[in-house]
């Protein structure tokens, strides 16, 4: 995938990918953070690509514009924990710690998103480990492995051999949204599919759910929109 500048006021980044399957030249603006994505099939010239996007500017341009806007992460930036916001500062601490509506990181740290998504990544394993542990107990099937990712288009996934993959920013999700996603995958142990028996399974280990979708719905594209400049 090469990247590419629309020009204009304000100029655009454009991804320019290749598809073996595309027939013809497409523009995607992503709904989670506004980067924009020209897929076009493999003959196409980058000339004739860019050429395409620019008879389609105006329209790039109003769908970035409405894009829901980044969280940065840096020093006094704010992102969600366990669903509750939370300030990053440095702190007179040994290793980052979230206190009382505080994501301290310490002092003699050189890069702040870095401390900041090390420890995300590190309290979601701890606490996704101790949730697939729970429900597969409840299930009465264990899991082959679990995996942490960053993965935009899907919080999860189980394969036929058991290897549950999850997304490490549903730290940043409210507790019961996280187990409610780590107890969808566990039962897809039992069921590999989305039928009846399947979602009865995770009734049976979790509880009603719908609430914890809906929060997915709406306010999960929120979490893909934190990013850490590393």
């Amino acid at each position: 995938m090469g990247q590419h500048r629309l020009p204009g006021n304000p100029p655009v980044e454009i991804s320019l990918r290749r598809s073996a399957r595309a027939r013809r030249m497409t523009l995607r603006v992503s709904s989670l953070d506004g980067r924009v994505t020209l897929t076009v099939p493999r003959h196409v010239s980058d000339r004739e690509a860019l050429a395409f996007a620019e008879t389609r500017a105006e329209w790039v341009r109003g769908h970035v514009e409405r894009a829901p806007g980044e969280t940065v992460v840096a020093e006094e930036a704010e992102l969600p924990i366990d669903g509750t916001p939370h300030v990053v500062r440095r702190g007179d601490v040994a290793a980052a710690t979230a206190r009382d509506g505080v994501l301290y990181v310490p002092r003699r740290s050189r890069a702040v998103p870095r401390a900041v998504q090390a420890y995300l990544k590190a309290t979601a394993r701890d606490a996704l480990s101790e949730a697939c542990d729970r429900f597969a107990a409840k299930l009465g099937r264990p899991y082959a492995a679990l995996s942490l990712r960053d993965t935009r288009s899907r919080w999860g996934s189980c394969t036929a051999e058991g290897r549950i993959m999850l997304s490490w920013r549903l730290i940043m999700a409210p507790r019961d949204v996280r187990d409610y996603v780590a107890a969808h995958e566990v039962a897809h142990l039992a069921e590999m599919n989305h039928s009846p028996a399947f979602w009865a399974r995770v009734a049976e280990i979790y509880g009603p759910h719908d609430r914890q979708r809906a929060w997915l719905r709406h306010h999960g594209p929120a979490l893909h929109r934190v990013r850490f400049d590393l």
